[in-house]
């Protein structure tokens, strides 16, 4: 099956360099297997900006009713250096379909980033996104955008890896104008993208029929607009229970009642936690490679990324939800 490369844009102290404000390295395993498959752009903002390495912190602070960034020591406002930085990075960087940036960060942090008053007391007044994340979420607010510390909940990693190979096929469908390459593009993810919402599945299937006659141009765009709606969240477990279900029609005929029943336990030990969603996804697969159901077989709700990106470990760290 044909991936993809899409491209990631990655906290540099990620594995790439030494640039933590204490000049330490944080090697990721996921960042590194992640690279085989992708572009990925690193970026250390603060040391873009100037700042040394090591350096003294800096941090958000809530100044005359704005966030600024502040160096604590010397009290210097680095927040036209760095929201100048972001509008040029990424005025350069070009089309990104995710982010893997570091947690709590002032500037990379997504979320729970801490912001003091301006009071010699330090106090926390509110929890918020750092500066330069937040140029991300107004640029590319329909990127996969995720931190290193959210990506160890499998759930999490999983419609990560989801969203931005899926994302950067369609890239590829889009540079080709063509509506067979649309056609063939949401066949393969019909089962995929009945996982992630029914709703948004039918709407864009009936843009694919194009009844209207549109122009592809018109199609295209419509259609990526829907697209990121649908991967706005991740899906559900009681979703991806039907799905199987759905693909379980398939063998009604061919299944023995055990058979049928061991499927069924699987999926209530998914749906209890207790299992990986491959452990139910590889059995049925293995059903249409002994049907020679070319169909399901080239359906990527089975292989939605590369599978040796596959990792079943999960840390709990986090919720099922996209950002």
């Amino acid at each position: 099956m044909h991936y993809a490369i899409p491209t990631v844009v990655v906290s540099e102290c990620l594995g790439f360099s030494a640039c933590r404000y204490n000049g330490d390295i944080i090697h990721n395993s996921f960042v590194s297997r992640l690279g085989e498959f992708a572009r990925l752009v690193p970026v250390c903002p603060e040391v873009a900006i100037g700042l040394g390495v090591p350096r003294e912190t800096v941090r958000l602070v809530k100044r005359g009713g704005e966030r600024r960034l502040v160096q604590s020591s010397t009290n210097r406002d680095w927040t036209r250096e760095m929201n100048e930085f972001a509008t040029s990075f990424f005025g350069q960087v070009g089309e990104v379909d995710g982010f893997i940036l570091k947690g709590r960060s002032p500037t990379c942090g997504i979320k729970d980033v801490k912001v003091y008053d301006d009071e010699e007391s330090g106090m926390v007044v509110e929890k918020g996104v750092g500066l330069f994340a937040e140029h991300v979420f107004r640029r590319f607010p329909n990127a996969a955008i995720e931190e290193e510390g959210r990506l160890t909940n499998a759930a999490i990693r999983e419609h990560f890896l989801t969203k931005v190979f899926a994302l950067a096929l369609f890239r590829e469908v889009k540079a080709k104008r063509s509506m067979k390459a649309l056609v063939q593009f949401h066949s393969e993810h019909k089962y995929l993208f009945m996982a992630y919402s029914q709703t948004w599945l039918k709407q864009l299937g009936r843009l694919v029929a194009n009844r209207d006659r549109l122009p592809v141009e018109q199609v295209l765009g419509q259609y990526e607009q829907g697209l990121h709606m649908l991967f706005a969240r991740a899906p559900q477990r009681r979703s991806h229970v039907n799905v199987c279900q759905h693909l379980m029609g398939y063998f009604k005929n061919e299944m023995s009642a055990k058979e049928k029943q061991y499927v069924l336990e699987l999926l209530g030990q998914y749906r209890a936690q207790q299992l990986p969603l491959s452990s139910v996804t590889s059995v049925l697969k293995s059903w249409a490679i002994r049907e020679e159901n070319e169909y399901l077989l080239q359906q990527r709700y089975f292989t939605p990324y590369p599978p040796v990106l596959l990792d079943v470990r999960d840390s709990g760290k986090g919720r099922e939800t996209a950002v």
